[in-house]
């Protein structure tokens, strides 16, 4: 896993941050789930856990309760699925540490925003349907996305993105969600530039937040493709601005390097995609480097990309 100019002095917790009061109150409903064996046993489980009833399963959109406790037995009783929360539990059966962990990165979100709430957290098995669920009274964990290759049923998504679903990639998944409550967007039409820079600086967000965090698990890449990046970042930033890319608005251009792909062959067939995501996290850590005193707050507020751009002095250099 390479790290991508990071060392060890960034990973030796802040004893600032480590005074944060960031309490996690988690709750597994993974076995409560399980021990649904019919409609009652579904409505009681929904009496019990309000809160996750009304947003993560979205109980508004049901015509009755009933309608939902008919679907929620039909899923924990289904036997492929028991299978696959059998696999979960193993595969996350430290839930200390996964306390511990999400407990850190708040520490650090409310060291940088301590108007963050730090939300109950329940874990549960979606049956594959969400993975990560956020907002200021909640976060659920799709734990079965993250299982990992060993799973008997994995997301229904192409091997690049599939890599992402490992247990080591669940906490940079959180902590880019939790991103978006601060990672202000301007008003106009994107260009790839301000599309770019919105990807880098929620990239910059989770490295903050997760110091001790390869670059690789961040960004979803192999330690290959970001040592060739790397290598290439010149070469890279050089067909950003031979083709004139970076005020583009077309919604398609545009998709072709910040959105998913598995390579951008427009650059090089061993080129990974997002790569448009990739170069605006160097322009965003590039400006930072260069403004030491701008604060994560101020930076996840800024919405002129250009102002981004230009102030970040950012030239790689072809090798």
């Amino acid at each position: 896993m390479a790290s991508c100019g990071r060392d060890k002095q960034t990973c030796e917790q802040n004893p600032e941050v480590a005074r944060v009061a960031a309490p996690v109150h988690l709750e597994s409903l993974i076995k409560p789930f399980f021990q649904i064996k019919n409609p009652t046993d579904a409505q009681q489980f929904l009496q019990a856990h309000p809160g996750f009833a009304n947003q993560f399963l979205q109980r508004r959109q049901f015509p009755s309760d009933n309608v939902l406790a008919q679907r929620l037995t039909q899923l924990a009783t289904n036997a492929g699925l028991q299978k696959l929360g059998r696999e979960t539990e193993a595969a996350f059966q430290d839930t200390a540490a996964l306390r511990q962990q999400l407990h850190q990165a708040f520490q650090h979100v409310r060291y940088e925003f301590p108007d963050f709430r730090v939300p109950p957290v329940n874990l549960f098995v979606s049956g594959l349907s969400q993975d990560v669920f956020v907002n200021d009274s909640l976060l659920v964990l799709g734990l079965d996305f993250f299982v990992g290759p060993k799973a008997s049923y994995r997301p229904n998504v192409p091997e690049y993105i599939l890599r992402r679903y490992t247990p080591a990639h669940l906490l940079p998944t959180v902590v880019l969600a939790v991103s978006s409550k601060y990672n202000q967007r301007p008003r106009t039409n994107p260009t790839m530039l301000s599309e770019m820079v919105q990807f880098g600086k929620a990239l910059y967000f989770a490295e903050k937040i997760l110091p001790c965090t390869p670059d690789s698990l961040l960004i979803g890449y192999t330690g290959r493709e970001l040592e060739g990046l790397e290598f290439n970042e010149g070469k890279v930033w050089g067909h950003f601005i031979e083709k004139n890319l970076l005020y583009n608005t077309t919604p398609f251009v545009i998709q072709k390097y910040v959105g998913e792909r598995p390579n951008t062959p427009e650059i090089d067939r061993a080129a990974p995609g997002r790569i448009g995501t990739w170069l605006g996290w160097q322009i965003v850590r590039k400006y930072m480097a260069e403004h030491p005193n701008v604060t994560l707050r101020q930076l996840m507020a800024e919405q002129d990309a250009q102002r981004i751009l230009t102030q970040s002095k950012y030239r790689p250099r072809k090798k």
